[in-house]
């Protein structure tokens, strides 16, 4: 299929068997006999070799394989050696990688091995989430156990090491159930000794054999040398408003739902002993209202009771110490996992500051969601205040799956990027829910396959296939961003230009931090002129148009509203999102890629240029210019016209992440919400005012500055900075989520300038964040702002010695 032909083009290693047995290199290969290599994931790496090589002894081409002392976990190392091949690992993680590495290689002379190849991880967790929401959607590929052996080998390939099958996500509250199957896991599961719990409908044979299979998906994830952690996020078991719920649950009550619970989780703990994890939705939409310590307490025993180190994985969303405290009390090793840039995938950044609507309320809430509603609502989308230096936890960043979910994604540069954004301030890594995620969900599901395709030729056996070239970069990434090759050829570059499209739009435009209301693949349109009309968007601050959404990340972007009205300060304006998406779009559609792949590519572009010129309009009618918003709304209609007959013939008609509207149908569909605002905008008889443009421009100056190495609580940090022609502030504040930056104007001249921030605030248990902000003449600007390339950190932090 052309999907490998696209791959034959990238500059990868291992790439999920595309070779041949007929074209493999003859080898001898000689195995040393240690405690590494006699592991069983390390036997089935090297059957993957044997596979791919021909073994015959006395072959002047040699592969060496030796467990080694010393060195990193899950690092390894592949040299030359005389006649071939050596290849050392300390661990049997580490040994993986490097066997799958090399088979991989096997079309190349030597392996390519001219030089060492000493490769360690920089993310101690690289994990893959892969949820269960719909039975039409993902009963098929539940109880294929081919796919399941082709998939997991492609992860252990790609350099991750946990998969985490994921259960009861699809829904965010027990109400409006439709499809609930594995919702409430357990009694999909199992039949619970003490118990008469079930899903009422479901037959024995079909609820002992889901359980067959996740012993066996859990024996196959191991055996790759992959971590197997399993998600829990529901234990509700009543469904409210719900009268088309395809099952219900029985036999349970207030007092028996944590007991139960405990010892369900109890027997697959005990049957599944792979299982070295769990995952908990801790909140209020687990079904357990926030602050009932006690039922987390009974549930956590069956992990302390199992005799292993089964670590706590817990869901950021509301949490707080005492629910921290509640884990960590059982001994285990437990860890908190904040959502990245809300329930999307923004730049490679963690953002610098939050949106206003998840600031803590004035008044006290109560209820079941009196927490993640209340005092800690910043803790909703983002790391909020958990990197407290006294940590007794880790910290594991989460990507949801409302940015990314259909469309082909890889871009080396933006994965290199976000593997160093997730050890941001010690965190131990990321999870990442793979595309796709969601798809059927809420009784969304359709017959037919998970890829969408209309083109039946266009459609993968597997549909992880469609993305291996996604997963290949992300996981080298996030394993070690320094030796991720750059994009090369011009299908790489043209989708690597496209894939940072959509995380820009994500940072600089924040329509809802919900996924299941903003899914800007294929958007619902916001109303440049009319918060009456139909959008989803609740969570945006009011009145609810185009023009007054916040950003994602408010102290780096600006609003529409906020630039018109020149409060934008050296924030990043919309119209320089408009020009950098057009930018991206334009060097996207410029280079050749397979048919599959340059589909997805220019429906990105198209989408990039869709977003442009709505800036654009929107920036020209809250100045008043109305006659410019209509020519830029025009284009913008034309963008998405082009996009979505593109994608007219190749997706279905309706693709669906969701029963609801905004989360099903197809490109096409959402002309009619762009017409019908266009013709808004001609039809005004009250047009706003004129308002002049703010004045100023982004301007470049030359910056020196060395971060301090570490700071004491309590001491003065002094802070420098060399540069020519501009006015200095420094901007800075803890690394806590609910603060915003302060500013200091910073004192010099001859263009050396200093600030000190006082004691008294260091005098915290948090690192410190801050960067420069830069005025001159007429221009403004930030240091070190995102880059050229939109792919750096734009603060510098500093930890406590």
């Amino acid at each position: 299929m052309d999907r490998r032909d696209f791959l034959k083009q990238t500059g990868f290693g291992a790439l999920a068997a595309t070779g041949a047995k007929a074209a493999a290199p003859a080898v001898s290969l000689a195995v040393a006999r240690d405690a590494v290599t006699a592991s069983a994931p390390v036997e089935w790496a090297l059957g993957e070799l044997r596979a791919r090589v021909n073994v015959r002894e006395g072959t002047p081409l040699r592969i060496e394989v030796a467990g080694r002392a010393g060195g990193a976990a899950q690092s390894f190392a592949l040299r030359p050696a005389a006649g071939g091949v050596s290849v050392t690992a300390p661990d049997a993680a580490g040994m993986v990688y490097a066997l799958l590495e090399l088979a991989g290689r096997a079309g190349q002379e030597k392996f390519g091995i001219t030089a060492p190849v000493v490769e360690s991880p920089a993310n101690r967790v690289r994990s893959v989430a892969r949820f269960f929401v719909s039975d039409v959607e993902d009963k098929p590929w539940y109880n294929d156990r081919d796919f399941w052996r082709a998939y997991l080998t492609s992860l252990a390939a790609n350099r991750f090491n946990r998969f985490n099958l994921t259960f009861g996500i699809g829904y965010d509250f027990a109400r409006q159930i439709r499809d609930c199957y594995f919702h409430f896991p357990y009694p999909f599961l199992m039949d619970v000794k003490g118990y008469k719990v079930r899903a009422r409908g479901l037959p024995d044979e079909e609820r002992d054999s889901n359980f067959a299979m996740l012993k066996f998906i859990a024996k196959e994830t191991v055996a790759r040398g992959l971590e197997f952690h399993l998600a829990l996020w529901t234990h509700a078991y009543v469904w409210e408003a719900s009268p088309n719920a395809n099952y219900v649950i029985d036999g349970l009550t207030p007092e028996t739902q944590a007991p139960y619970c405990r010892d369900a989780l109890t027997r697959i703990l005990a049957e599944v002993p792979e299982i070295s994890g769990l995952t908990f939705r801790v909140h209020g939409e687990s079904g357990v209202p926030e602050g009932s310590y006690d039922f987390w307490k009974t549930l956590f025993l069956a992990a302390k009771g199992s005799g292993r180190r089964i670590s706590l994985d817990l869901h950021a969303k509301g949490i707080d110490r005492t629910m921290i405290d509640t884990a960590l009390s059982t001994g285990l090793p437990v860890s908190v996992s904040p959502k990245f840039m809300a329930e999307h995938m923004g730049l490679p950044y963690q953002q610098a500051g939050i949106r206003e609507l998840e600031m803590p309320p004035k008044e006290q809430r109560t209820g079941f969601f009196a927490l993640s509603s209340g005092a800690r609502s910043f803790m909703r989308y983002s790391y909020g205040d958990l990197f407290d230096e006294q940590r007794r936890y880790g910290v594991m960043f989460r990507i949801w799956p409302g940015t990314q979910r259909l469309l082909l994604w890889g871009d080396p540069e933006f994965a290199a990027a976000y593997g160093k954004a997730f050890q941001f301030c010690g965190a131990t890594g990321v999870e990442w829910c793979e595309p796709l995620s969601f798809k059927g969900r809420k009784g969304g599901g359709l017959p037919g396959g998970r890829t969408g395709y209309a083109d039946a030729s266009l459609a993968p056996k597997y549909d992880f296939e469609k993305y291996e070239y996604t997963y290949r970069v992300f996981g080298r990434g996030l394993y070690n961003p320094a030796t991720v090759p750059a994009a090369a050829t011009p299908a790489e570059k043209a989708l690597a230009s496209a894939s940072r499209i959509l995380p820009l739009i994500t940072s600089a435009h924040g329509a809802s931090a919900a996924n299941n209301n903003y899914w800007p693949e294929m958007y619902w349109n916001m109303s440049l002129v009319d918060p009456k009309a139909k959008h989803p968007y609740g969570d945006s601050p009011q009145p609810r148009v185009f023009g007054t959404v916040s950003p994602f990340d408010p102290e780096m972007f600006a609003s529409v509203v906020e630039y018109v009205e020149g409060k934008s300060g050296v924030k990043y304006t919309p119209l320089e999102v408009a020009e950098w998406l057009e930018r991206l779009a334009d060097a996207a559609l410029a280079g050749e890629a397979p048919r599959a792949s340059a589909i997805d590519i220019r429906i990105t572009a198209g989408i990039g240029q869709f977003f442009a010129a709505k800036f654009r309009a929107a920036v020209a009618y809250q100045q008043g210019d109305v006659d410019g918003a209509i020519a830029q709304y025009r284009k913008a209609r034309e963008a998405w016209a082009r996009l979505a007959n593109t994608a007219k013939g190749v997706y279905r008609p309706d693709v669906t992440f969701g029963y609801d509207y905004q989360l099903r149908g197809h490109w096409l569909d959402r002309l009619a919400g762009i017409d019908e605002d266009i013709a808004r905008l001609e039809k005004l008889s009250a047009r706003p005012p004129r308002v002049t443009p703010p004045a100023g421009h982004r301007a470049a100056w030359q910056c020196r500055h060395t971060p301090p190495a570490g700071f004491r609580a309590g001491a003065p940090v002094q802070v420098t900075l060399t540069v020519a022609g501009a006015s200095p502030v420094l901007r800075y504040r803890h690394v806590n989520q609910v603060e915003r930056f302060a500013a200091m104007p910073m004192t010099g001249a001859d263009g050396s300038f200093q600030a000190t921030i006082p004691g008294e605030f260091t005098k915290s248990p948090y690192p410190l964040q801050y960067y420069f902000e830069l005025r001159g003449g007429d221009g403004f600007g930030m240091y070190p702002g995102l880059g050229e390339r939109l792919a750096d950190q734009p603060y510098f932090v500093i930890r406590q010695a």
